[in-house]
């Protein structure tokens, strides 16, 4: 919102939903974006009414204020039946989706089905561009992904790598954000760093999380053998990722910032029994793991349901805090993200912002005027 203010010299009005950051940008939110999120089945049949009338909601909304652009962002199987409803009802309109579904994972078949109904997709992964196409999808940039612009934030001062090699290394504890994600993991995560603590003596373990989740996670440690220090503060977090020799963590978004942050990292995941058979029959990607997935080599360790065991992970993780052939694997992996990754001198956020004023130009023949240099 910021880089499309800037590149279109003010000269924009934003209208929809979203949430405090984007109001703080200047979005007047429709309603509240809480009626929209929900995680795991029985939330979302729960809320399936309150979603769907939402929905309609948006769809008149848009109606009544005629949009020059939409740019729909992320929650893939929401964002794809509204694309539907507002090409019927605003074939003019154009519709730009921001993160690509996970095509690459599971469900192909929705890059097809995407593609009458947007006109472009803003890719966060420089692999995507081309799966997109190979699915018969929508066109697709590679615009870069957030995290790119954190980078400072991520990457260790010299006094830092220092305290990175110290006797009492740091290490992450990262057992996900999710409530089943913490249930499932924790015990396991919990008998693993006693184990680590056994073998290499003092570690300062530390334990990152969300405000929201503090008391969950407080519960959850409290069979630990060793209990670590528990960090809510997001300044607090980045030092600790700068800071960090080794982590556990679950498979996610938080695998791509400790390898940006060149943390070398053991992830882990569990589904219910449930759900697991399912995944292995419609998960087509040969990694969970997204710095895998960017580099193109298995160079994080990752165990996933009946091999996420305390001694699996042990056994992964204990060569990493010494300069051996593991850690080296893996540091060199990193090395690769940032060019593999790049995006030249153009920030994501104004390609992302750049690449949607184009795809409208495209669109409609119409120029936009543009500020003289966009970044």
């Amino acid at each position: 919102m910021a880089a499309l203010r800037e590149q279109l010299q003010g000269r924009v009005e934003f209208l929809g939903v979203g949430g405090t950051a984007m109001q703080t940008e200047g979005l007047q939110s429709h309603f509240p974006l809480e009626d929209l999120t929900a995680i795991g089945i029985n939330q979302v049949f729960w809320k399936l009414p309150t979603i769907f009338r939402r929905m309609r909601e948006l769809v008149a909304f848009a109606e009544r204020e005629r949009p020059d652009l939409a740019i729909l962002i992320d929650s893939p199987d929401f964002n794809l039946r509204l694309a539907r409803r507002l090409r019927r009802r605003l074939p003019a309109l154009t519709i730009v989706d921001y993160v690509s579904p996970t095509v690459w994972v599971w469900r192909p078949g929705r890059a097809r089905a995407m593609r009458p109904n947007f006109d472009h997709v803003l890719a966060l992964f420089p692999f995507e561009p081309a799966v997109l196409e190979g699915l018969g999808g929508p066109p697709s940039t590679y615009v870069g992904h957030p995290l790119l612009e954190r980078l400072s934030l991520l990457r260790p001062s010299a006094v830092e790598r220092a305290i990175r090699e110290s006797s009492e290394p740091t290490f992450l504890v990262l057992p996900g954000s999710r409530n089943t994600e913490i249930e499932r993991l924790s015990p396991v995560f919990g008998e693993t760093i006693g184990r680590l603590a056994e073998l290499r003596g003092r570690i300062d373990f530390v334990l990152p999380t969300l405000s929201s989740k503090a008391a969950q996670i407080e519960a959850a440690i409290l069979g630990w053998p060793v209990k670590p220090r528990i960090v809510l503060d997001e300044k607090e977090k980045m030092a600790a990722f700068r800071r960090a020799r080794v982590a556990l963590a679950a498979s996610g978004t938080v695998t791509l910032e400790l390898a940006l942050a060149e943390v070398p990292t053991v992830a882990a995941y569990k589904v219910s029994r449930l759900e697991a058979p399912i995944a292995r029959r419609v998960i087509r990607s040969p990694s969970a793991i997204l710095p895998n997935l960017i580099i193109g080599e298995n160079v994080v360790p990752e165990f996933h349901q009946e091999r996420c065991r305390a001694d699996n992970l042990v056994a992964a993780l204990e060569p990493l805090f010494d300069d051996t052939p593991e850690r080296r694997s893996q540091t060199e992996g990193f090395a690769k993200l940032t060019g593999i990754m790049g995006t030249g001198d153009e920030r994501p956020s104004a390609r992302a912002a750049r690449v949607a004023i184009e795809t409208f130009e495209k669109k409609t023949g119409r120029a936009v005027p543009r500020s003289p240099s966009t970044d």
